[in-house]
């Protein structure tokens, strides 16, 4: 089979053709049809992170296709199930992370594409257990990106607890951004899209964003100052400064939710304590969201509640990929298609 593979932290992907592997006891193999390209997955390539990936491997966590074998065991999936292959690979299912609907922070998880080989590949396997059914109204091109990209600005708004009428300010409106616009849209918030390119800050007002601020050429706590200051802010540039921008955006009680992961090199995000206990802020960190959550965002999708903004690629352009979105050259997402 033909895998994209990371041989070093240093060097390009190296297009490689791979056995097709066998799903162990409790796994199932999945012939892919589309494999969307996360930041993550950039950063699992360069060894941006404190803990990293060992090479060779295989990145990929947006993957979704079609099962084709099952290993030992496994009765409550078939062969001709679509499913979707997520960040969390497995869990161990018994620690009160676990058990208590917080999988996502189990300290034994497994991650696709960062600790096992993922979705950059025609096969891949996956712990049965582990991958999400998509219902047959969602493209195999749309549920990529909503397997990371999706789910993960779902649990960001889930965690703010936004309520109907408040002011919600999206910090990079990307392949995650432009779908954080639209979930915070569908609870009732009223939204400001922040970004460096014009051609951003329009698809956030094709996707429903109220207010749109070009950061590049405008401040953007003063931006946000002017219209109210924001309650909730949802930072998801891979930039330090977006993260203290968007705390700065935030009116008293506000509650700013750190989802991207800027690389160590880049330093720590700094917040200044007077402020944040006077004014009551809330500094959460959200990290994707559940099987449960996967579920919902699919289930969104299918009822027609959800536009995916995506560029078909191929796997064998994987590299030029990286480099489009390391320079911001793409729409929103790009998807390989298998």
């Amino acid at each position: 089979m033909k895998a994209a593979v990371v041989t070093g932290f240093d060097r390009p992907l190296e297009l490689q053709d791979r056995p097709v592997p066998e799903p162990g006891p409790g796994q199932v193999l999945v012939r892919l049809e589309a494999s969307g390209l996360c930041h993550t997955d950039i950063h699992a390539a360069h060894g941006d992170w404190p803990v990293k990936p060992t090479p060779p491997f295989v990145p990929g966590h947006e993957g979704v296709g079609v099962v084709t074998a099952l290993g030992e065991g496994v009765a409550h999936r078939a062969i001709g199930d679509r499913v979707a292959i997520a960040w969390l690979g497995h869990a161990c299912g018994r620690c009160g992370y676990c058990v208590s609907g917080w999988e996502t922070l189990c300290e034994e998880q497994r991650n696709s594409g960062y600790s096992v080989d993922g979705a950059f590949a025609e096969y891949a396997v996956a712990d049965a257990d582990y991958v999400v059914p998509v219902p047959d109204e969602v493209s195999s091109f749309d549920a990529a990106p909503l397997t990371c990209a999706g789910v993960t600005t779902y649990k960001a708004i889930k965690v703010a607890h936004v309520t109907p009428g408040e002011r919600v300010a999206v910090f990079g409106i990307g392949g995650l951004g432009h779908l954080a616009v639209q979930y915070a849209r569908l609870v009732g918030a009223e939204v400001i899209a922040v970004d460096l390119t014009d051609e951003k800050l329009e698809l956030a007002r094709e996707l429903g964003a109220d207010h749109t601020v070009n950061a590049a050429t405008t401040d953007p706590v003063q931006a946000i100052a002017d219209l109210g200051g924001a309650d909730v802010a949802v930072a998801l540039a891979v930039t330090p400064k977006a993260f203290e921008q968007a705390f700065a955006s935030l009116r008293r009680g506000g509650r700013l939710v750190c989802v991207a992961l800027p690389p160590e090199s880049d330093g720590p995000m700094h917040l200044p304590i007077f402020r944040t206990v006077l004014f009551g802020i809330s500094v959460i960190g959200s990290i994707v969201g559940t099987r449960e959550d996967l579920a919902e965002v699919f289930r969104l999708h299918a009822l027609g509640r959800t536009r995916v903004v995506a560029e078909s690629r191929k796997l064998e352009e994987v590299n030029e990929s990286i480099d489009d979105v390391l320079h911001a050259r793409t729409s929103a997402r790009l998807v390989f298609e298998l």
